[in-house]
């Protein structure tokens, strides 16, 4: 501060907003009205780059981890835990070092000026998102934390209009939360991820720091900017989801992303509320996978994020759990100070294509983890219980179809063939559904279906590997001779006495000795 290399920013009102036991906090606000009517607003991230020196021994093994895996009942840290949740945490109530983005916002959200700088902040408070949400919802609460949120919020909400305006998707995805017995965390509860307006809240002020960014570290590092795009989906990956549309009159316009994004708001139906987001849903899955890449590998035209309907974009605000931030960070910091060295690599476009790929199948490789992690825990929750429930048909396969429960947020197959060689329902490729033999049943996406949920405790082998046990759904409605359950067969499945194993053993067989356990 003294040097003039860092802002002391320390007398700003800043807080973080995270979800519930969130202890490596990469971001932080704060909205300050100023004396023309327009507002300041800071979005301050974690400078990690600070303790994180290239070509150091920890930078190596961050590089080589690339991301934080999150798994239900535990982290996987990419940097050491005193970095990631002490000295590089933007914990309330002590002095951090930050990255800011700091903006002049007139109060329709309009840039009227941006910079960045490596600052020093003292975060006021620590919220939730749910303490977020009860500060502005208080109307008796009037504090510079809760004046800073409020503004915020209303700024975010007109970013967000825009942005939906420009073509931005609103997408879905069943996310389920698991509440874990603090002893032995074993799951004693599961239910779907409910979001509030302070996560939107959140979103839109990181979206737009990383937007800002991008447009900052192409202009000064056009050949070796490290940034994201998202391709636009090939238009044969929507036929199956529009042709199971076709009959409930709606299409979705796949030309643009703004068309998408209208069409998708036009999906309803009137008496099934979910409807909409289920489609939502299997939007997501004609989706390509967003890529990390360097900026000199491609043409400007390629560089679209199609999801976020922005021409530029790149990763700069989760440093503590995303290697693709931390050297961003270094980018911008070369950017904004002259006098700041930095290694070659930031230069080098090959080096950073190759580092490229790497972040890209590191982060596949996080999200498989994440969901066998989930499926893990569903597993161990549904362990001895008979559950009856509706639930939607996802997707059709030649043997089967899969169906998504929405009161868990979970999902699995009932396989055509579960009580015989011969398929109680034959593929109709032409409608891309399920038809009985007699042609009285027929099941396609979207349909409304009655499940009994189980875990099939058979064994699959007689080594080690039979421990995983699969969720087992078993149709009752719509009837179908040959597959659905019937009464006699759905008291006798309630009537029968789970086999008793340790949850508690299989947590630790699977976290403790991996190496023991098969296809988990």
């Amino acid at each position: 501060v003294v040097s003039g290399k860092r802002h002391d920013l320390r007398s700003l009102d800043v807080c973080s907003i995270d979800p519930p036991g969130c202890t490596d906090i990469d971001d932080a606000l704060h909205a300050t009205r100023l004396p023309n009517g327009n507002f300041q607003v800071g979005v301050h991230i974690a400078d990690v780059t600070n303790f994180v020196k290239p070509k150091t021994a920890m930078d190596t093994e961050a590089a080589y981890r690339s991301t934080t895996v999150y798994l239900v009942d535990r982290r996987i840290d990419m940097l050491p835990e005193l970095l990631g949740t002490n000295l590089c945490s933007l914990m309330s109530n002590v002095d951090r070092l930050a990255f800011s983005c700091m903006w002049e916002l007139d109060n329709d959200a309009n840039i009227v000026s941006a910079q960045f700088h490596k600052s020093v902040i003292h975060s006021k408070a620590s919220l939730t998102y749910d303490q977020a949400q009860a500060r502005i919802d208080d109307s008796a609460q009037h504090d510079t934390i809760t004046t800073s949120i409020r503004d915020l919020n209303m700024l975010a909400k007109k970013l967000r209009a825009r942005r939906m305006e420009a073509g931005a998707l609103t997408l879905s995805s069943p996310e389920v939360r698991f509440r874990l017995e603090n002893d032995s965390q074993d799951p004693v509860d599961v239910e779907l991820k409910a979001l509030k307006e302070t996560n939107a809240l959140v979103e839109e002020f990181m979206l737009l720091a990383n937007i800002s960014v991008a447009r900052k570290i192409y202009e000064h590092f056009p050949d070796a900017a490290m940034l994201r795009r998202h391709p636009e989906p090939l238009a044969q990956s929507f036929d199956s989801l529009q042709q199971a549309l076709k009959p409930l009159n709606i299409q979705l316009e796949t030309g643009s992303s703004l068309a998408l994004a209208q069409s998708l708001d036009r999906a309803v139906l009137p008496d099934d509320p979910y409807f909409n987001n289920l489609v939502r849903i299997l939007t997501t899955r004609c989706m390509m996978q967003a890529q990390y890449f360097c900026s000199g590998t491609l043409t400007p035209d390629e560089f679209r994020h199609y999801g976020l309907a922005t021409e530029i974009y790149t990763h700069f605000t989760s440093p503590i759990r995303r290697y693709a931030d931390v050297m961003v960070h270094r980018l911008l910091h070369a950017a904004v100070d002259r006098d700041a060295g930095y290694a070659s690599e930031l230069t080098n476009k090959v080096a950073m294509a190759e580092q490229s790929d790497v972040l890209n199948h590191r982060h596949r490789m996080a999200q498989q983890a994440g969901r066998a992690s989930v499926e893990l825990y569903t597993s161990l929750f549904f362990k001895g219980k008979t559950v009856d429930e509706e639930g939607y048909v996802t997707q059709v396969l030649q043997n089967g179809f899969s169906v998504l429960i929405p009161s868990y947020g979970v999902e699995g197959i009932v396989y055509t063939t579960s009580k015989g060689d011969t398929p109680a329902l034959e593929y109709d490729k032409a409608a891309h559904s399920l038809v009985s033999s007699d042609a009285s049943v027929s099941i396609g996406l979207f349909q409304h279906v009655r499940v009994v949920l189980q875990v099939d405790d058979s064994p699959v082998s007689a080594n080690v590997g039979s421990m995983r046990r699969k969720l087992l759904l078993q149709l009752v409605e719509p009837h179908v001779p040959g597959l659905s359950l019937t009464e006699t067969e759905l008291s006798a499945i309630r009537a029968t006495k789970p086999t008793q194993r340790s949850e508690s053993q299989i947590i630790e067989l699977v976290t403790t000795h991996p190496e023991q356990v098969q296809s988990i």
